[in-house]
């Protein structure tokens, strides 16, 4: 690992970061909430420290596959760290750490609160909430690849190290043309979802923030009832499409844009998809009929529907405490907190398309034992998968089965009961926000434990950048190979040096 390049690129991040640290400032003058030294402190710290780290560090040309690994992970520490200073100046939440834990639960677009209710935060701190999730949901890395070609250098590995599922679509022959090409599309759908909200008589305010944490499949909202807030079926319609939106492959949906619309029910995992969500819903609101928990078919069909589509996306939004609905309905759900959305979305979990995979895996297997002498291929729509996919697949679900016992282990250690525990390390891990019982759509992560917080804001990284993209920096041999940085300082002495 080049260090010293990591560290540069680090700085310039950070820089990118302390701009939009400056974004909500006109929200403050206009609601004047006096959150305008907050935000500018903030900024100023940023571009401090990023620049320290700029002017400080020789930037390396030749960044590889490995030194994506580690631009990734400390890039979304420091931008988390950043990101939580307006959270603590502001005196909105009692620790740094409770600071922390929100601003990487808005980056990593998990949606998960310390805060009790919403409302008491002023204006910009809340606009500054959902922006962590927009600027997460596609991914800060990304973004930067995408307004500034001086991080080209490595641009693929930072773009496979940080974009979600085990293959990564190229749109364009240069990668900072396909993380444009991204943006644009999300850029689009967020501006569409703001206007057809204003449509429906939700404020501009509210418009922004519920449509940055919409797309990005985030579940912040301004308000402790969340979308249930507004009790609008057209509202919940607009956030159900855009949810659903967000949990396709982007790629797909740049295809549609231009015209190939049938590119959709081509691909395999969309079609899987789709499946899994009618059949999710089909179960809860039978199940839901069934005890009665409606007293009828059009509101256990609303609340069931917006439900599992907040939840398979890993959004988090609420119309519904899912926690007092039936058992049956409850582990389906969190079944479905494990499932996630596509690859290439900007949802979280394992992904549709590893678990096709696997099905199919094991499927092949099974016919195996019948006809030992049959020759199988495992194909996703018409491609064949290579076998080095499918035993990455496979390191990918015996990762995440370590990861989340691990992290249930170590949080029921320190006194949580295990419905609480398991939940709120499979809610963080996926990304999702709320899990069951004392972490339940309607409480929130508060009352737990500093280091079970510092946990779970762990999980929550780990699961934004796939496992994978952690698990290696925490190997002795990556270590072993870290080159020490280079200082500006002594390279100009030394270049000075007359030979």
């Amino acid at each position: 690992m080049r260090t010293g390049g990591v560290l540069n690129v680090l700085g310039k991040l950070l820089l990118l970061l302390s701009g939009f640290l400056l974004t909500p400032i006109p929200f403050s003058y206009y609601y004047n909430d006096g959150m305008v030294t907050v935000f500018l402190l903030s900024s100023i710290l940023g571009v401090l420290f990023g620049g320290g780290l700029v002017c400080s560090f020789v930037p390396e040309e030749d960044l590889g596959y490995r030194d994506g690994f580690a631009v990734v992970v400390f890039s979304w520490l420091g931008l988390a760290l950043l990101g939580a200073l307006p959270f603590y100046f502001s005196g909105a939440m009692d620790s740094f750490v409770d600071c922390v834990f929100e601003s990487m639960s808005g980056f990593t677009t998990t949606g998960s609160t310390i805060l009790t209710r919403v409302e008491i935060l002023p204006e910009s701190v809340l606009f500054w909430r959902a922006l962590t999730h927009w600027l997460g949901g596609m991914g800060i890395i990304v973004l930067t690849l995408a307004i500034l070609p001086l991080l080209g250098i490595g641009g693929m590995q930072l773009f496979q190290a940080e974009m979600p599922g085990p293959t990564k679509d190229r749109l364009a022959p240069r990668i900072q043309d396909t993380a444009r090409i991204l943006w644009s599309v999300y850029v689009l759908f967020t501006v569409t979802e703001v206007l057809l909200l204003i449509l429906g008589g939700v404020s501009f305010f509210d418009a922004v923030c519920h449509s940055f944490a919409t797309l990005a499949t985030g579940g912040f909202s301004t308000h402790t009832s969340s979308v249930g807030f507004f009790n609008s079926v057209y509202v919940e319609s607009i956030v159900i499409f855009f949810m659903f939106v967000a949990g396709v492959n982007f790629s797909l949906h740049y295809q549609g844009l231009r015209g190939r619309l049938s590119s959709y029910w081509q691909n395999e995992e969309f079609r899987f998809y789709v499946h899994l969500t009618a059949f999710a819903i089909v179960i809860i609101v039978i199940f839901n009929l069934i005890y009665g928990t409606y007293a009828s078919f059009g509101e256990a069909l609303r609340t069931g529907f917006f439900q599992v589509t907040s939840i398979l996306t890993t959004t988090g939004f609420g119309t519904a405490d899912f926690d007092q609905w039936p058992p049956v309905c409850k582990i389906l759900l969190v079944s479905l907190m494990f499932v996630g959305g596509c690859a290439g979305s900007t949802g979280g979990g394992i992904k549709h398309v590893r678990l096709l995979l696997f099905f199919k895996y094991a499927r092949l297997q099974l016919r195996n034992l019948v006809h030992p002498q049959a020759v199988g291929a495992i194909k996703l729509g018409k491609v064949k998968v290579p076998r080095e996919v499918l035993i990455s697949i496979l390191g990918f679900f015996g990762l995440y089965i370590a990861f989340f016992f691990l992290a249930t282990l170590v949080i029921t250690a320190l006194g949580v009961d295990i419905v609480t525990g398991a939940t709120a390390v499979v809610a963080t891990l996926n990304n999702i926000g709320p899990g069951l019982n004392l972490v339940g759509p309607a409480q929130n992560y508060g009352h737990l434990p500093a280091f079970a917080k510092v946990v779970l804001t762990f999980c929550m990284l780990a699961g934004r950048l796939e496992l994978y993209t952690v698990a290696v920096l925490l190997t002795p041999d990556y270590w072993a190979m870290a080159r020490k940085p280079v200082l500006r300082w002594k390279q100009a002495a030394k270049q000075s040096t007359p030979k």
